[in-house]
């Protein structure tokens, strides 16, 4: 029996994904070390299922299509910077979601409570919030070098797109960092848009 790490998100696409990317150019110039997120891989997680057995994934896919279809298409808007836990002391860089967050918000909780009940969950004690991750930071150092240049970012604008369907992702953790792959597309509003990779 194999088990594939595997998570709930959704695209961001490709005029949001160039800008994120530029900032990161912009951002790595300041020379702290971080582990740039690729752009091909970037996405909004939704939920994240860690390790789930292959037997198991029709069903989540199946409520995924459920949960997906009661939600209409939306639009997302990624703007600001941000970091986890503070700006201050930055460990992880995101994005923020502005324009979609409700949406976001309004999968996450059927999804949660559907995911807990397969046995492909284990609840968070934080609250969820909608980001794009950009990169992490390899030391405190390198989190006090960039720590400056996050402040100047609050207003940066990283365009928008239209969600019309939500992802299931297999990640593959590989040495030069994750591998993404799309199991299953679930439309917003609509019907199964077809399963596999």
């Amino acid at each position: 029996m194999a088990r594939i790490r595997t998570f709930i998100g959704v695209d961001i696409g490709d005029e949001t994904r160039k800008k994120a990317a530029a900032l990161q150019h912009q951002l790595a110039r300041s020379g702290a070390g971080v582990k740039w997120v690729a752009p091909e891989s970037m996405h909004v997680t939704v939920l994240f299922l860690g390790e789930v057995d292959d037997r198991d994934l029709l069903s989540v896919c199946r409520a995924v299509e459920r949960v997906a279809e009661r939600e209409p298409p939306f639009p997302l808007r990624v703007s600001g910077v941000g970091a986890f836990p503070t700006v201050r002391r930055p460990k992880v860089l995101w994005a923020g979601i502005t324009d979609g967050a409700d949406p976001l918000r309004r999968l996450y909780g059927p999804l949660e409570e559907k995911m807990y009940d397969l046995g492909c969950y284990r609840k968070e004690e934080r609250g969820y919030t909608p980001h794009l991750t950009l990169g992490r930071i390899k030391s405190e150092a390198d989190g006090l070098a960039l720590a400056p240049e996050l402040t100047k970012l609050l207003a940066w604008d990283g365009g928008r797109t239209v969600v019309n369907e939500v992802l299931v992702y297999s990640s593959e953790l590989r040495r030069d960092g994750p591998e993404y792959a799309v199991l299953a597309r679930a439309e917003l509003g609509g019907t199964e848009a077809g399963a596999g990779t």
